[in-house]
């Protein structure tokens, strides 16, 4: 008699009850599996922080919604994902929970560290396309650029690109500029 292996994905539910990550690491549920990735590094850091400052000044100064960075984020019954930043404007704000965001936000940006293109780019690119997240940027502070996604028909398209020292405007935000240079450490 064959004796059978039994394996049982984790629920979000379950993995938001483990707490806090351990020191140097971030802790995802992809497919009901916990996924760990390093802490990043400066260049990403940097990013953030420049991003948060110009989107968060924005939105606030236009009561827009909430900008949140690296939040446990459920996309499904087996998947908790951490955005870099998130946005959700003012409609959806009911959407952020407790202990997590409890949908999908309105703008999800991923800042790319040495291991994450491939994640970002490929893994994250569909589960936040079949997540519903409406618009989708991702940051490469190694190439300097930045490309914006806009979710249609359930699929992202019409990439709008920045590098360098470009001055961008990208939705969900027509009317903010966004200075590249200012997002990059000096080299």
């Amino acid at each position: 008699m064959m004796s059978r292996l039994s394996t049982i994905k984790m629920t979000a539910k379950q993995f938001l009850m483990l707490g806090e990550d351990p020191p140097g690491v971030k802790l995802e549920l992809v497919d009901g599996e916990v996924v760990v990735s390093p802490s990043p590094v400066p260049d990403h850091s940097t990013v953030v922080v420049q991003l948060t400052i110009m989107l968060g000044t924005f939105i606030n100064e236009k009561r827009l919604g909430e900008l949140h960075s690296d939040v446990d984020t459920i996309f499904g019954k087996h998947d908790v994902r951490r955005p870099d930043l998130l946005f959700y404007k003012e409609s959806r704000t009911h959407l952020i929970g407790e202990k997590a965001m409890e949908g999908p936000p309105d703008l999800a940006v991923e800042v790319l560290s040495p291991g994450s293109a491939k994640t970002d780019r490929q893994d994250k690119f569909k589960q936040y396309a079949s997540g519903k997240v409406k618009y989708y940027w991702i940051v490469d502070p190694r190439q300097r650029t930045i490309e914006a996604y806009r979710l249609t028909a359930g699929k992202y398209a019409g990439r709008v690109r920045g590098s360098g020292s470009d001055v961008v405007q990208l939705l969900p935000f027509p009317k903010l500029k966004i200075e590249l240079a200012k997002l990059w450490r000096p080299k």
